[in-house]
């Protein structure tokens, strides 16, 4: 599985869904939607700042958190942004293959 951040702004009815069924309910709603695509919800917390909320899932592949961002963007209610979150294992093995480039100039 990999894993992914999520980071979240509530528009004006996505604030006004959150005032009327709370944390508990959007929990259960996020948990409800990664499970159907396979994955599992880490971590959701809510945030002031940017993003009223930030979230840490474990999904299956890109596929699944393409159809996730697509499901949660259509419905209008938050703009989330999904960033893949890299293992150290996976930057120790990035680290030891052999990248032919050159900078410009």
């Amino acid at each position: 599985m990999a894993k992914y951040l999520i980071q979240g702004s509530y528009t004006a009815s996505g604030s006004k869904g959150l005032l009327k069924e709370g944390g508990s309910g959007r929990k259960k709603a996020v948990e409800r939607a990664v499970k159907g695509l396979g994955g599992k919800v880490e971590a959701i917390y809510w945030t002031f700042g940017d993003h009223d909320t930030v979230l840490i899932v474990d999904l299956p592949d890109n596929t699944a958190a393409t159809a996730l961002s697509l499901a949660v963007a259509s419905a209008g209610a938050v703009r989330i942004s999904t960033t893949p979150l890299i293992t150290q294992q996976e930057v120790d093995a990035a680290c030891k293959q052999s990248v032919k480039y050159r900078p410009p100039g």
